[in-house]
């Protein structure tokens, strides 16, 4: 059995009671008092995530825009320093390698976020395709990252930092300091509410972690409640909603994919034999990652991806891929264990009272 790898914060977790389990590689926490108690945390007050799992490289040096631009759907042309961008690393004929976050730090000077499943592949991956110039440096190892979330992150942010925030804007990052080391503050995250991002030195992550939680407006959550909380916004997993099988275009991120210049696998986007949907089931019985999905006539449809228990609706939701064309339909079935599911296409995102995009200043 392969030894699972820690994070600098796993002490912490393990002597405050959490519940463990593999993860990307990683002991993670799964949940402290509870997924629904810690659920409804982040959508009232403010949790504490341990990411320290995700990967994190810089690309340096003159020419880094251009080689760059070349290997991520993101149009870097268009990302001013300060700002980062969502988007994908494809693999030659399309298929999703992963999703990630670029930030642009300054002229040729990124960091690149990547799920930390993928660290090494995506490391090799973005190497081998470079052209020449640029220095790429994987920083994981010595890179920690803690996400603080929900409508009260803003406060407790300020008052860590005796500083104001309410200017940065979603989807756009400051570099500051915390104990006299470098620190990066991102207004991101993975739940659809308020929230902002901390990179940091690895070894200065359990001295941030520790001054958020002593905060009694914020608690600590688990990766139960980040699955949860991303599924209400259909926010897809690597692994589950996008993989090597599926391009952007299925996964229903065309709207992102606005580049005119070329890049790693482009040409493959055309070629489109399913699209990922929402799904709606009342009731708390939950579908599950490769539940079959039929049309209510048992014509065969696609496949669930993701499903859960929605603690903010108060019923289920789902993410399946059908076959392309029977997107349209509204009625499907969900082939549970034992069960039938009645399921409704659903639009995204299923919960809509999310404060993330909140205009603060």
């Amino acid at each position: 059995m392969e030894e699972l790898r820690t994070t600098p914060l796993t002490a912490w977790h393990r002597a405050n009671k959490a519940k463990m389990a593999p993860f990307a590689g990683f002991d993670m926490p799964v949940q402290y008092e509870g997924i629904m108690a810690e659920h409804a945390q982040t959508r009232t007050r403010a949790c504490v995530f341990d990411i320290c799992h995700m990967g994190e490289f810089l690309l340096l040096g003159a020419g880094a825009k251009d080689a760059l631009n070349r290997v991520v759907t993101q149009d870097l042309d268009t990302l001013a320093p300060g700002k980062c961008r969502y988007g994908f690393l494809l693999n030659d004929q399309g298929g999703i390698l992963d999703d990630l976050i670029v930030y642009c730090l300054g002229p040729d000077r990124y960091m690149i976020v990547v799920n930390g499943a993928c660290e090494a592949t995506d490391f090799a991956w973005i190497k081998g395709h470079l052209a020449p110039g640029p220095v790429l440096q994987n920083i994981s190892a010595d890179t920690g990252k803690i996400d603080l979330q929900g409508p009260l992150s803003l406060e407790v942010l300020e008052a860590l930092t005796n500083g104001s925030w309410a200017r940065l804007g979603y989807f756009s990052f400051q570099e500051s300091s915390f104990e006299g080391a470098p620190l990066i503050v991102s207004r991101t995250g993975y739940t659809g509410e308020l929230g902002y991002e901390f990179y940091l030195p690895w070894d200065k992550t359990p001295a941030l972690w520790e001054r958020l939680v002593a905060d009694t407006r914020v608690k600590p959550g688990g990766l139960g409640a980040r699955d949860t909380l991303r599924l209400e916004l259909g926010y897809p997993l690597y692994g589950q909603d996008l993989d090597t099988a599926h391009t952007p275009v299925e996964a229903g991120y065309g709207a992102f994919l606005t580049k005119a210049s070329d890049y790693t696998g482009k040409a493959g986007l055309a070629n489109v034999r399913q699209r990922l949907i929402p799904l709606v089931i009342e009731g708390r019985r939950s579908a599950r990652h490769n539940d079959p999905v039929h049309l209510p006539d048992g014509t065969v449809a696609g496949v669930v991806t993701s499903g859960s228990f929605a603690p903010s609706l108060g019923h289920c939701v789902a993410l399946a891929y059908v076959k392309d064309g029977l997107q349209e339909n509204m009625d499907f079935v969900v082939k549970a264990a034992k069960v039938d599911l009645p399921a409704k296409r659903g639009t995204l995102p299923f919960f809509t009272q999310g404060t993330a995009r909140k205009k603060l200043a």
